[in-house]
């Protein structure tokens, strides 16, 4: 399947790479220009400098199309593929002006995705054994949402609301503007389509015990501290054992273990988005002798 077709690639993202594209080469690359001849021809190999899991090569390969229709990029792994340093991910072959003008953005969306993906495969490995989904939150780069959250899935974990429109989920100033959870429920019943789950987010058990009086089907436990998560689970299952049990909020990896064991269902996580180190991938370049097939054509 073409780059161009692939599910994630959405007006949304082609007008991202357009803004990223105009941001870095909207006004050309004078180095290139004046250094390398218009019709010489390279190859550049993308590699990996530290243990991470791969993700953006799709990205990369619009970005340098285009740039020039003629380059090809050939991957040597696939996305969600984990790598140790050194593996070589990628060769891109085409006019090398295209390839140097390509590199910076093709590589930082690379790495911002690929270190998106990474923690994600952490955070699902240090729950591994337990029956949960491991999810994103809206805490996305504004712009980058569905890319991120590709990288979420990539990693091995789930994606939560892609926008505001997907579901339900009654917090804090909901509440505070219609005066309780059981009104704010009410009405979430009466007005909107009765294929939407309504959550609702708590912060004490009295909350939760409002939540599930006012028929909650799945609730949200925000920022409870590790101890009493259990109390919440177990009282869920107790009073309404078809509500789904989310956690949320200060989820860290230290506590990833006894939160999944815990018996939560969802256990939501803004850092794999917000808070994803940038990992280390570089692009080497090289000229292409006149009739030498490159290793893209190999």
């Amino acid at each position: 399947m073409s780059v161009f077709q692939a599910p994630w690639y959405t007006p949304a993202v082609q007008r991202l790479l357009d803004l990223a594209l105009e941001e870095d080469a909207g006004r050309g690359d004078v180095t290139s220009a004046s250094v390398i001849d218009e019709g010489q021809e390279a190859e550049a190999d993308i590699i990996a400098r530290e243990r991470l899991v791969v993700c953006g090569l799709g990205i990369a390969e619009a970005v340098f199309t285009r740039f020039d229709w003629r380059t090809r990029l050939r991957t040597r792994v696939a996305d969600g593929d984990p790598v140790t340093p050194g593996t070589l991910v990628a060769t891109v072959r085409g006019p090398a002006q295209a390839l140097l003008a390509g590199e910076r953005v093709a590589l930082n969306f690379m790495q911002h995705l690929s270190g998106v993906a990474t923690l994600t495969q952490t955070f699902v490995a240090a729950a591994e054994g337990a029956k949960v989904r491991v999810t994103d939150t809206r805490k996305t780069t504004p712009g980058l949402r569905a890319l991120e959250k590709y990288a979420v899935r990539v990693g091995g974990g789930h994606n939560h609301r892609a926008d505001l429109s997907s579901g339900i989920l009654i917090k804090d100033n909901h509440v505070a503007l219609v005066g309780s959870v059981r009104e704010a429920v009410r009405r979430a019943r009466a007005n909107a389509t009765h294929s939407l789950r309504i959550e609702v987010e708590v912060e004490s058990m009295s909350e939760l015990d409002e939540a599930l009086e006012a028929g909650a089907e799945a609730v949200l436990l925000d920022n409870f501290a590790t101890r009493d998560v259990g109390e919440a689970v177990k009282r869920v299952r107790e009073r309404a054992p078809r509500t789904l049990v989310e956690i949320s909020g200060g989820v860290t990896l230290d506590r990833m273990h006894e939160l999944a064991k815990s018996g939560v269902d969802i256990i939501s996580i803004g850092s794999l988005t917000h808070s994803a180190r940038a990992v280390d991938l570089s692009m080497e370049v090289r000229p292409v002798v006149a009739g030498r097939m490159g290793a893209a054509e190999r």
